[in-house]
């Protein structure tokens, strides 16, 4: 229910208006200076009882610690006698919460500044202002930054740039002078479609480099009609520099083909010449300064394994060293698939003198151990060739063990094989090698795709 508002009483003063001691209730001078109280005017008693309205009425209440302080009078006369000055609020210049001098009224000229002395020090922040007698502006300008030298937006010619952060230079040894980022190699992975035929090769998931390495390339022969010529090579890992030892073998191989083919040499007879040609370019590799094998005698020269395959309107021809192999897929999948090739290996010979089947070698630990590669310490090199004359239209699949590991049996690589292979060969060995990616990619992974017949001149991939 609603109450009428009480009168104030009087509240006594707490402390001595003259010395600020404290004082008690009921005293009538001040014990410490004597300053007589009732000569302060007691505080008015009275109180609006009345609402408010409008701007006055929204006000907040006065906080009751505010109400209960006990504002000191200034005296009405001095020590002199005289009355006391008296100044409108306007008279005085103001200050923030931050002891800052508040921006003057408008209209009104600004109130005159004390001259200063020495350097005074902002009481609300700590903070020295030194400034000179004669006045220093609140702003100074600062004078605009030498503008930096551009940054080259292009590297120089020739120069191979980080594939990480963009800007550095790439050092001989694959590494960025920037971030150093390792490079990935060119040979990593590779993808190359020539005319009818192609070949892609990648790195793998486990190997730390690419060893294989592969050629493609066509041609025409003396009667006009064309010839497709690949070969895929595998570096040896046991031995040194296996990644150089196929490259060079491949391309030694190719050229020789290419070399051969156009002046009429039989394509058997051309593949088996390029073998020898690609002995020999490895042999090349193990040629090293007296003293050299001194200080590695444990080293063995470079090695790798070759197969390759040439391709005619009427004729396709295999030759290998090693345990790369070639397939044939017919393009009519109710036909049956064949491999072309037979291993170096100690399980094709177990299997070939009849001492084990074919599941038993090549479940033996020693089954992928070669018996035939290129190479200066190999044994005595015994080039292997085959003709075919194929009474159908296919593909000719030329592969490292990276791929037939996980499609071992013609049937499995021929159902791995797209049926669009001859039309669309790149895709195909794209297929081919996420095939043996999918698989765990355990070895580096080469693949050669090369559709039968060999097309006319002009004809490509769809």
């Amino acid at each position: 229910m609603s109450q009428m508002p009480q009168s104030p009483q009087p509240t006594a003063l707490s402390r001595c208006p003259s010395c600020e001691e404290p004082l008690e209730s009921g005293d009538r001078f001040c014990g410490a200076c004597g300053y007589d109280l009732s000569a302060v005017p007691p505080r008015p008693g009275d109180s609006p009882t009345l609402t408010l309205s409008g701007a006055l009425a929204a006000a907040p209440p006065t906080p009751p610690e505010a109400a209960s302080v006990d504002w000191p009078l200034a005296p009405e006369t001095s020590s002199t006698g005289t009355p006391a000055p008296v100044h409108l609020a306007t008279d005085l210049q103001g200050t923030d919460s931050g002891e800052l001098p508040l921006p003057p009224v408008p209209g009104r000229p600004p109130a005159p500044e004390a001259p200063t002395t020495g350097s005074p020090v902002s009481a609300a922040t700590g903070v020295r202002f030194d400034r000179s007698a004669g006045g220093e502006p609140d702003e100074y300008p600062l004078q605009a930054p030498a503008p930096r030298p551009a940054a080259a937006s292009t590297p120089p010619g020739g120069t191979k740039v980080c594939v990480a952060c963009r800007a550095g230079r790439v050092d001989h040894d694959g590494y960025c002078e920037n971030c150093g980022h390792a490079q990935p190699r060119e040979r990593d992975h590779m993808e190359d479609e020539v005319g009818p035929l192609a070949a892609v090769t990648d790195r793998g998931l486990r190997h730390h480099r690419n060893e294989d390495a592969y050629a493609i390339s066509h041609t025409t022969l003396p009667n006009h009609t064309p010839a497709l010529v690949a070969i895929v090579c595998d570096g040896v890992s046991s031995a040194t520099r296996p990644d150089e030892a196929s490259l060079a073998a491949s391309r030694a191989a190719g050229d020789s083909l290419m070399a051969a083919l156009p002046q009429g040499t039989h394509p058997q007879q051309a593949m088996h010449e390029a073998i020898l040609a690609a002995s020999h370019a490895v042999n090349a590799l193990a040629d090293e300064p007296a003293g050299a094998r001194e200080h590695a005698p444990h080293q063995n020269s470079p090695a790798c394994t070759l197969v390759g395959s040439v391709v005619t309107p009427t004729l396709l021809v295999v030759g290998w060293v090693g345990d790369s192999r070639a397939y044939w897929v017919p393009l009519d999948r109710s036909t049956a698939p064949a491999r072309l090739t037979e291993d170096d290996s100690w399980a094709a010979q177990m299997v070939a003198a009849g001492l084990m089947n074919e599941a038993e070698a090549y479940a033996d630990e020693r089954a992928h151990a070669i018996t035939g590669w290129l190479g200066a310490d190999a044994y005595e090199l015994e080039p292997h060739t085959a003709s075919f004359k194929p009474d159908r239209p296919g593909v000719v699949v030329v592969c490292t063990d990276g791929l037939w590991n996980y499609a071992e049996a013609a049937d499995e690589m021929a159902e791995v094989l797209p049926p669009d292979a001859a039309a669309r060969p790149l895709h195909a060995a794209r297929v081919l090698v996420g095939h043996a990616l999918d698989g765990g990619g355990h070895d580096n992974v080469t693949v050669a795709v090369v559709p039968f017949p060999a097309p006319s001149q002009g004809a490509g991939s769809a």
